[in-house]
């Protein structure tokens, strides 16, 4: 089974410089996943459609759900998405609470978790963390909430990269599936990888075959790909 974590921003080509569903539909299926994790999605109300349903269309994974975060004005609904091969049983989106008070001059958005239960048995949670610490830090008050120790998959971008101590409380729950690559691996921006900011986290039970930053540009951010069995 292969689990993909894509931050496509909203379909973007980096390269074309506009919005081509066919290109991030060909690096799903370029990399045959079954299970995909979205970032910066638009749904209902967008300018662009439901985004999620279209790539749903695009490459057979039938199985797909919007988890909004926020509206945009102008833009309609915008959050994570998920796109399965496996029936999914139940699926929900999670807000991640505001910091309260804003210690921080940088940019704030509201973000969330995407919850799904799949009927194979797996617990999926895709996220995406807000920017600054503040927001980073009630992002993983918020995972550890909803994790389990079995049948448990959390991915997405991060906006960290891997020697943060903000991830700490989540790797000692779950495992970082980028122990199995072959050398160091980067994320972003996709033409020239300069960090890792993208994540897959396994529950200990999980078998881990291989994991990936595959040297694909389509979105901003690299794909990541990771077999399990």
């Amino acid at each position: 089974m292969k689990i993909m974590s894509f931050n496509t921003q909203h379909c973007y080509s980096y390269l074309g410089k506009r919005v081509d569903y066919d290109i991030m539909a060909k690096a799903i299926l370029d990399l045959d996943a079954d299970i995909v994790g979205l970032n910066e999605m638009f749904d209902q109300g967008s300018i662009f459609g439901k985004q999620t349903e279209k790539l749903s269309e695009l490459t057979g994974l039938n199985n797909s759900f919007f988890a909004k975060a926020i509206s945009l004005p102008n833009e309609g609904a915008y959050g994570n998405g998920i796109l399965s091969r496996y029936k999914i049983k139940s699926c929900e989106s999670i807000i991640i609470p505001d910091p309260d008070p804003r210690i921080y001059d940088g940019y704030y958005e509201t973000r969330c978790v995407l919850k799904a239960e799949l009927e194979n048995g797996l617990l999926v949670l895709v996220t995406h963390f807000g920017l600054n610490p503040d927001e980073q830090q009630s992002a993983v008050q918020t995972i550890l909430k909803h994790i389990r120790q079995n049948k448990c998959i959390l991915m997405g971008d991060f906006n960290i990269t891997p020697d943060n101590e903000l991830l700490k409380p989540i790797k000692e729950k779950m495992v970082d599936t980028a122990i199995l690559f072959d050398s160091e691996k980067k994320s972003w921006p996709s033409d020239e990888p300069q960090i890792k900011i993208d994540y897959i986290f396994v529950s200990p039970d999980i078998e881990i075959v291989s994991a990936d930053i595959p040297e694909i540009t389509s979105s901003d951010h690299r794909p990541y790909i990771l077999e399990i069995k």
